[in-house]
């Protein structure tokens, strides 16, 4: 029996200290060879801006093989929809019985937070107070609670492009608005820029000593970066996946064709880090930039836990895809 999954059948189970226990046990086991996760091909049509990506994964650990087939369609902005859609089709390692089909946008906003969050408790140093976020949406509202569980969060400065959404952002979590983007990276210890942005909206000239970057919002297109060049250099840069970095990072691949980088410059990944096969942060003053590309074998990971929540509890609806 295959087992779907609607929305709301996700938000009615998932937390963010599961996901983020499940998203670090995946980034340890893919360093330890307990997973596999290549880097997704992008399907583009003729004489459209649409991005059509197979986010594959698969887990020896989770027992599945998954593929999420993320649409970026930039025209979706017109229409009143979501830019970003996605489903996500999870079969048994074992047998190749198709366990569950779910649907991707929670659990896309959910694995991304608890992703930078995995990256911040491992990156950012320990007494870190100061949240600063580049964006003031649903991924700024997901990052400020799931970094709550990984750090200890005194303010949060907030600055979008938009006023309005960063005042509403402010007034729903009490955060401080600040008047530009070169304020709110200046006064951050822990900083997440959370834009989809194709030209950078942060600099590296405000990167304070001691600075960690969760650079997550630029979607996954070659052009498109949320940090400068200088941002870059001035970083220890640690990947989920130097693969998927080569492959769609604008924030690495633009600052690699200018010259400014090789690629040993974003070599660390960060389940090499959570194993200690590489160091985390290596002094108070050491700036950290942990580039969120978004992976495949994080959603294999949240989708574990919601198969198997889901029928513990008795949710969703079984269907028999044979029959």
């Amino acid at each position: 029996m295959t087992l779907i999954l609607t929305r709301s059948d996700v938000l009615r189970m998932i937390t963010y200290p599961e996901v983020i226990g499940a998203v670090r046990r995946a980034h340890a086991d893919l360093a330890a060879g307990e997973a596999v996760l290549p880097a997704p091909p992008a399907l583009r049509l003729p004489g459209s801006d649409a991005a059509f990506l197979a986010m594959a994964a698969a887990s020896r650990t989770d027992g599945l093989a998954t593929v999420k087939l993320l649409a970026d369609l930039p025209a979706n902005a017109e229409r009143g929809l979501p830019v970003q859609r996605s489903a996500i089709l999870a079969v048994s390692a074992e047998d190749g019985g198709c366990e569950a089909l779910l649907d991707g946008g929670a659990v896309t906003r959910f694995r991304t937070a608890a992703a930078s969050a995995v990256a911040t408790a491992a990156l950012a140093r320990p007494d870190a107070r100061v949240l600063g976020l580049v964006g003031a949406g649903a991924l700024a509202f997901a990052h400020a609670e799931a970094l709550a569980h990984v750090m200890e969060i005194e303010k949060i400065v907030v600055w979008s492009r938009t006023p309005g959404t960063s005042r509403a952002f402010a007034e729903a979590t009490g955060a401080r608005v600040a008047a530009t983007a070169e304020e709110a990276v200046r006064e951050a210890d822990v900083l997440c820029t959370l834009t989809p942005a194709r030209d950078p909206v942060v600099r590296g000239a405000w990167f304070p000593e001691g600075l960690h970057v969760n650079a997550v919002g630029a979607p996954p297109r070659a052009d498109h970066r949320e940090i400068d060049t200088e941002g870059i250099v001035r970083s220890r840069v640690v990947v989920d996946s130097r693969a998927t970095a080569l492959h769609e990072s604008g924030d690495v691949l633009v600052p690699l064709a200018e010259g400014a980088i090789t690629e040993e410059h974003f070599a660390d990944e960060l389940g090499e880090v959570l194993i200690g096969a590489v160091p985390g942060r290596t002094g108070r003053a050491q700036i950290t930039l942990y580039n969120s590309l978004g992976v495949g074998l994080q959603d294999l990971a949240a989708a574990r836990l919601l198969i198997d929540e889901a029928r513990r509890r008795g949710l969703g609806t079984e269907i028999d895809l044979a029959g």
